[in-house]
């Protein structure tokens, strides 16, 4: 099928440059050994490759011709992303996690492409590493890139929105695309709405591959986009991991690599906290550091290479024992069944004790630090509430996007709770301002925050700072509120494991006692941070999934008498 865009880019346009990585240019060698995998076929000027929504479509090479990547294909808000000419591949992350594509490929004069199964490439993928590791670098980069440019999911509603700011947060943690236009403050968010005949009222709406979803829950949402949800097929699994931050994704990793039929569930998105961060730096085998959303887009890519099914959202809400297994019970009103559970839910910031938290909170107060929010505060002054890495590493990315970024710090000195490396960074920022033994005690605003009262407790004064945006990484909660009493907890609500473990009341462990990361209950693991006494780092938590595996298959010769 050919058609002509409504802005008909020419097709003299210029090719794309490389950026950092994402459109690189595949050697003759390597088309060479896509070809055997793939199929030569003519393009005429004007041809769709792939349309915006489309799934599972093929992994294409441009062989002749130029290629255009184009957002809002046949809209008036149409414009042309990137141009790729001979040797460049098309597509992006989207291609290999089964979502929808994000934009419309068009040839932009007659040529040729090389069109190959996305099954073949991730077996090429198998044999050739490297080959693999330049495509999913590729494909990360150009995700990142559409996320800045706002390409894909349209979203419109008022910053005051409770609801608006669930989508967004759902779409960003999701690391998906999106353009969001404010009630308040974009004319184009007012002309949107009546070109699609929507009520003010009726908002938050979001445009999804040109379907329409007036105020979609996060369940409904996932589905338009693609993401992977529970399915009767998953209902029953020998390892059932409940939360994929970086532990759950290890233990979901190297449980299906040991042959295990796994099942990983997050309530929100995969990546944890962890996934929010905008760049670990300590992580060994990074020695430039990388983001926690590279780092679990690849491990879910990984785990799902052995075979792991994930579910997202799918958030556990209770578990019981069931025949000798356990019953998870979802959000949903669905249940799944495992012989093995892994606990690792995780924990979750603290809010700060202030007043009129609550009117800022839907605005202007955020828990995480990642390229969505950025954009957010782009230009504004900042602040950012923690002594801890969490507030160091959003410290640092802001100072790259806001106009200055005040770091307030309850403790004497940064390097309490904070990594050397990192205070390094942070005090040599011309845009950041420490403050130690401070603490927020006001915050000032209409709809949005404007300014915010902290006091010292060194000179007692009480200063007030403007800040548009305020970041919060103070202290942690477990997530542990759906375990009711199956398992035995800390006296702040973190799981206990091993040694610390009282065995239950039922004597299920007596005479033989947990082992290392085993819980009360024989077969269920906790690992990462919400097990009592874990170190909080993601290396560690890394650990803990792939030690939590090993256990599991004593604990499963032990109870088979072996």
């Amino acid at each position: 099928m050919s058609t002509k865009p409504t802005s008909d880019p020419c097709d003299d346009v210029a090719e794309t440059p490389d950026l950092q990585g994402a459109y690189p240019r595949l050697s003759d060698a390597q088309i060479a050994a896509l070809a055997s995998q793939g199929q030569r076929r003519a393009t005429d000027s004007g041809e769709i490759l792939f349309r915006e929504g489309d799934r599972n479509c093929d992994f294409f090479v441009v062989l002749g011709g130029k290629v255009a990547s184009i957002a809002g294909h046949g809209t008036r808000e149409e414009r042309v992303i990137s141009v790729h000419g001979h040797g460049r591949f098309l597509g992006e992350l989207s291609l290999l996690t089964g979502e929808g594509s994000f934009y419309t490929a068009l040839t932009l004069d007659a040529g040729a492409v090389l069109a190959v199964p996305v099954a073949r490439l991730r077996e090429l993928f198998a044999r050739d590493p490297a080959f693999g590791d330049l495509i999913l670098r590729a494909y990360l980069l150009r995700r990142s890139i559409l996320i800045g440019l706002g390409v894909g999911l349209r979203v419109v509603g008022s910053r005051y929105s409770p609801d608006t700011r669930r989508v967004r947060d759902f779409a960003a943690r999701n690391r998906i695309p999106v353009r969001w236009l404010d009630l308040e403050t974009d004319p184009a968010a007012e002309a949107m709405l009546a070109q699609l005949g929507v009520p003010p009222d009726d908002t938050p709406v979001v445009i999804v591959y040109g379907r329409l979803l007036r105020n979609p829950s996060n369940s409904e949402l996932a589905a338009a986009i693609g993401l992977p949800a529970p399915s009767t097929e998953q209902a029953g699994c020998d390892m059932l991991v409940v939360g994929s931050g970086p532990a759950g994704l290890s233990a979901a990793v190297y449980a299906a690599s040991e042959g295990m039929r796994v099942t990983a569930l997050d309530g929100v998105a995969t990546g944890g906290q962890a996934g929010t961060s905008s760049r670990i730096e300590n992580y060994l085998g990074f020695p430039s550091g990388i983001s926690g959303a590279e780092l679990a887009d690849r491990a879910v890519l990984q785990a799902e290479k052995f075979g792991a099914r994930f579910a997202v959202p799918a958030e556990a809400t209770s578990i019981e024992p069931h025949g000798g297994n356990y019953r998870i019970h979802l959000a949903d009103g669905t249940s799944l069944t495992s012989t093995l559970v892994v606990i690792a839910t995780g924990a979750r910031y603290r809010r700060l004790d202030v007043p009129r938290l609550d009117d800022f909170e839907k605005a202007s107060v955020y828990y995480a630090a990642s390229q969505a929010e950025a954009l957010m505060c782009h230009g504004d002054p900042v602040a950012i509430v923690g002594g801890g890495n969490s507030a160091g590493q959003a410290a640092v990315f802001l100072s790259a996007h806001a106009a200055s970024v005040t770091l307030i710090v309850r403790e004497h000195d940064l390097g309490e709770h904070m990594s050397r490396y990192l205070i390094d960074q942070v005090t040599q920022l011309p845009n950041v301002h420490v403050m130690v033994d401070t603490e927020v005690r006001e915050l000032h605003g209409g709809q949005t925050l404007e300014a915010i009262t902290v006091a010292g407790g060194r000179t007692g004064t009480r200063p007030v700072l403007a800040a548009r945006a305020l970041f919060v990484f103070i202290g942690v909660a477990p997530c542990t509120g759906w375990l009711g009493c199956l398992v035995d907890l800390d006296g702040h609500g973190f799981v206990r494991t091993g040694a610390s473990v009282l065995p239950g009341p039922d004597g299920s462990l007596a005479g033989t006692g947990p082992l290392p990361l085993e819980t009360s209950r024989p077969g269920v693991f906790a690992v990462g941070d919400v097990r009592s006494g874990s170190a909080k780092r993601v290396a560690v938590a890394v650990g803990e999934g792939a030690m939590a595996i090993r256990l599991a298959f004593e604990r499963t010769r032990t109870a088979q008498g072996l």
